[in-house]
């Protein structure tokens, strides 16, 4: 560590690191925007595109970071506007378009240099430009490389309302008077600078690969634009410094060094990133199964109960599951209260559930007859798929589209949702006929029909409707029911 602390207190690791540091936050921040367009590609060619302007800038004004960068620059809209154009105007694939404007180019660029390099006295090595030679940086690669970095990271402040409409709602763009073809060549140009900011440091090969991998490490973290911008800098940032570091005391090459550091970043948030990493979906995965499983006890249990049957055989049988197993789903409905200690018997919020379950399953294999055409033989396993999927919000949508069904394709009853009767009084229309129902949601509902004369079966229409109360006709008696009694009351509908 002492070695490494000398080393650093050298002037020509001092201007490493500051060049280090600056490509690999610009480089993030820019990245975000190449990432999100789908331009990796474009990046990729451009970085090799390069090569020919700073080869011509080269032959006219010798070794010259400004001539270089004024090259490059030029060198990179040329390629930016001969993909467009291609994409725009030829019928070719628009990846074929770039494939084949930057292969030209970069061939140019290696035939110039491999041209000028037989002259004597001429010290242009082709490794540097496409791997880098950042311990090489001198003042004014610095200098350049500044001014660069702060230029990009401040357009991209500037123009970040821009840049964002164009990459999520390029139609919304152009509505609201923003030229989309406009900012795609300025993205274009900025992506130029920072190719020509990396030249000395990562080199045109390996600039790609600080463009895209810190962006989408961070897209990994977040997705939220501004946070996904503020990471990618950062990783970026680490990965240039690390990766340098890494090169001095292993004595390799930085610029590949900082790519396998930018890589090795991207690795951990693939495994560990939350929501998005391969650890957080697998434990999702298995939370989601034991879910599943409970979701089709409770269910089955549901549908045994309700007839007097609720036995361990009988749900080892229709559940697959036998054993200690079924003890431990079992185990884990108690502890949420959906089971009844020391029974074999769901408890009230169990029976709850189960009527949920039931419901989305009979629901779900009804919309996907009336509504998507299957029929009643194909609609068993999508709808245990989807059963655990559909919400609250969702099943009452679908129950409404239907027009409230109370049979399904199977011909099995489909119930109402729990506590709300299967067609509540409410819903009828001003002289339609019905019958109070045999089955109502609890017993507190059935004394207080009993108290107005309603017994089951009692046959009635409706005389007249308002939000506070409802008159019916029982022969020649009339009855006038509060509308929030009406909703819990469950009728049969006479045809």
């Amino acid at each position: 560590m002492s070695e490494l602390f000398e080393i650093l207190q050298q002037e020509w690791a001092v201007r490493a690191l500051m060049a280090s540091s600056m490509v690999g936050l610009m480089c993030g921040v820019l990245g975000c925007f190449i990432v999100l367009r789908n331009m990796s590609l474009v990046g990729d060619a451009l970085s090799h595109a390069i090569l020919p302007g700073v080869v011509f800038a080269y032959m006219i004004v010798g070794y010259s970071a400004l001539g270089f960068f004024t090259g490059a620059v030029l060198a990179g809209l040329v390629t930016a506007v001969g993909i467009t154009w291609i994409q725009h105007n030829v019928r070719t694939k628009n990846d074929a378009a770039v494939g084949i404007v930057f292969t030209a180019m970069f061939s140019i660029g290696v035939m110039g240099i491999s041209w000028i390099s037989k002259n004597a006295g001429v010290h242009l090595d082709l490794k540097d430009f496409l791997f880098g030679n950042v311990l090489g940086v001198a003042d004014t690669d610095l200098y350049l490389t500044g001014i660069i970095t702060l230029y990009v990271l401040l357009s991209i402040a500037v123009f970040y309302r821009y840049l964002f409409v164009t990459t999520f709602q390029p139609v919304i763009a152009e509505t609201m008077g923003i030229s989309v073809k406009l900012i795609h060549y300025f993205l274009m140009l900025l992506l130029s600078f920072a190719v020509v900011a990396s030249l000395q440091t990562v080199g045109v090969i390996l600039v790609v690969a600080m463009l895209i991998t810190p962006a989408s490490t961070a897209l990994l973290l977040s997705d939220k634009l501004r946070w996904v911008i503020v990471l990618a800098g950062i990783i970026g940032l680490l990965s240039a410094i690390v990766g340098l570091l890494l090169a001095i005391i292993f004595e390799t090459t930085p610029g590949p060094a900082m790519a396998v550091t930018a890589t090795f970043f991207y690795l951990i948030a693939v495994f560990f990133a939350p929501n998005r990493g391969l650890l957080f979906q697998y434990f999702h995965r298995k939370r989601l199964g034991h879910k599943i499983k409970l979701e089709d006890l409770l269910k089955q249990a549901f549908r045994l109960q309700g007839k007097g049957e609720l036995t361990l055989p009988k749900l080892e049988e229709r559940l697959g599951i036998k054993g200690i197993r079924l003890q431990n789903l079992i185990n884990s409905l108690r502890k949420k209260g959906l089971w009844q200690k020391g029974q074999i018997a769901l408890s009230p919020q169990g029976m709850k559930q189960g009527n949920r379950m039931v419901r989305a399953h009979r629901l779900w294999e009804t919309y996907l007859v009336n509504q998507i055409g299957l029929s009643a033989e194909q609609i068993h396993e999508e709808a245990e798929k989807y059963e655990h999927l559909l919400s609250d919000e969702m099943l009452d949508e679908v129950d409404q589209v239907l027009g409230f069904p109370t049979i399904d394709p199977h011909g099995s009853p489909i119930p109402g949702k729990y506590g709300i009767p299967s067609f509540p009084l409410s819903r009828m229309e001003v002289l339609q006929k019905a019958r109070i129902a045999q089955q109502q949601i609890n017993e507190h509902i059935t004394a207080q029909l009993w108290q107005f004369g309603l017994l089951p079966d009692t046959a009635f229409s409706i005389n007249e409707k308002n939000d506070q109360h409802i008159h019916i006709q029982l022969g020649d008696k009339s009855v006038e029911l509060p509308t929030e009694l009406a909703r819990k009351i469950n009728v049969v509908i006479e045809n």
